[in-house]
């Protein structure tokens, strides 16, 4: 726990995906609010179709779901929430032709129902 999910548009080809997931993940191991760097999990899914908006104009977006397991305050999701999305925006030059929307998402995961094993 937790599980980053990353979705970017495909127009976005400069976006270095695994250093990019390396970042969020220093990011979240910094926050204080997880045990192991070993239970960092993150994925990336490049979306190849898809429409921002109603405009012809060039737009992307990138989008990370954090799906932690219940029983963190508001105060702490934001804090979360806030770090990772001010990472997204540090990630280096956006392509001067494309409007990106940044965003990031924090999902509550039932602690009573979510089982894991690490193996190896």
């Amino acid at each position: 726990m937790p599980h980053l999910h990353l979705e970017y548009t495909a127009n976005l080809t400069e976006l270095a995906v695994e250093k990019t997931l390396l970042r969020l993940n220093n990011v979240l191991m910094a926050s204080g609010q997880f045990g192991s760097e070993f239970d960092i999990k993150s994925r990336a899914i490049k979306v190849e179709s898809f429409q921002v908006g109603t405009s012809l104009n060039p737009r992307g977006f990138i989008a990370v779901k954090l799906s932690l397991l219940s029983g963190r305050s508001p105060q702490v999701k934001q804090q979360l929430s806030q770090s990772l999305l001010a990472a997204l925006q540090d990630m280096g030059d956006w392509p001067a032709d494309i409007q990106v929307q940044l965003s990031v998402q924090l999902v509550d995961m039932d602690r009573e129902s979510y089982s894991k094993v690490a193996i190896g």
